[in-house]
């Protein structure tokens, strides 16, 4: 996928180290209809910080807004140009930012970019509580902040078999679909459905990582001028790759559609290809009226 290069002084990153409040975040939606679906502050491959740190509303409660600052005085672009992946994956913020504020300006919801912070290994302060590299990317919306150490673009390919440009611009264009869902205030609404009904908790966190992968596609989608030939394919195969039960299978253990919490394959190409099809993220809303 062709990105342009990304303009420093228009996206926020940092490098491990840092932490920031939570500046709160609109009450309207994208596409139609107010659809109740499920809370996850987010991480592509398994781990859910909002279960193992507390639920938003609590984080929400004990973060107040601050500005962020880099360690060591870094700029944006000497962070971004620390290695290949680095400036990969902020040129895909960047576009993920154009692509996305027009949006919500024509929904008439306040738009607020999030941050990428670039883990280097050990444990970071997160606004979700502690985290490390071991966890895989993911999305934190107390701090509206997506974390991913670099080095998992890596096993991505060697461990899944999911190579290639538009594989990894997938990870980071998932966990943005979760700021979305934080921003339009669907995250709220569905800690709530939880709560009320803990039964349903994984079947309702499993559609919000399918829109999550929906809104990836229709991010794509949207710029269509960009992809390259090849990229559908290397996206499917990621999506492939890391289903719920591809990834019970590749751990030996027995697939147990009851305890997914992502998707199946199936599940997860569906709707990856959705929104690449489509370029519309109002098409992602279909995925959540499964329940």
């Amino acid at each position: 996928m062709r990105l342009n290069p990304f303009n420093p002084d228009s996206i926020n990153v940092r490098r491990g180290g840092g932490g920031g409040g939570f500046p709160g975040g609109g009450g309207g939606r994208l596409g139609c209809g107010a659809i109740v679906i499920a809370l996850i502050a987010a991480v592509v491959f398994g781990v859910d910080p909002g279960q193992m740190l507390g639920t938003m509303d609590d984080l929400q409660q004990t973060q107040s807004p601050q500005q962020q600052q880099q360690p060591g005085g870094e700029t944006a672009a000497e962070i971004c140009d620390d290695s290949a992946y680095a400036t990969e994956a902020c040129n895909a913020l960047a576009s993920l930012n154009q692509t996305w504020e027009p949006a919500f300006q024509q929904a008439g919801i306040e738009f607020q970019q999030p941050t990428l912070e670039f883990l280097s290994g050990g444990v970071e302060s997160t606004g979700c509580g502690q985290a490390s590299s071991a966890m895989g990317p993911f999305y934190c919306p107390a701090d509206q902040t997506i974390y991913i150490d670099t080095s998992f673009y890596d096993q991505l390919d060697r461990e899944l078999g999911a190579a290639g440009d538009f594989a990894r611009y997938y990870v980071i264009a998932h966990e943005y679909g979760h700021h979305i869902q934080a921003l339009t205030g669907i995250a709220n609404q569905v800690r709530s459905a939880q709560q009320q009904n803990p039964g349903a908790a994984n079947q309702l966190q499993v559609l919000m990582e399918l829109q999550a992968d929906c809104y990836a596609g229709a991010w794509a989608g949207k710029n269509r001028n960009a992809i390259d030939p090849g990229d559908f394919e290397e996206g499917m195969t990621a999506a492939s790759a890391i289903g719920d039960d591809a990834l019970m299978r590749g751990a030996g253990q027995r697939v147990s559609p009851e305890n997914f919490t992502h998707g199946s394959s199936a599940q997860r190409m569906q709707a990856l290809r959705l929104g690449l099809e489509s370029g519309d993220d109002v098409q992602c809303d279909k995925i959540m009226q499964r329940t």
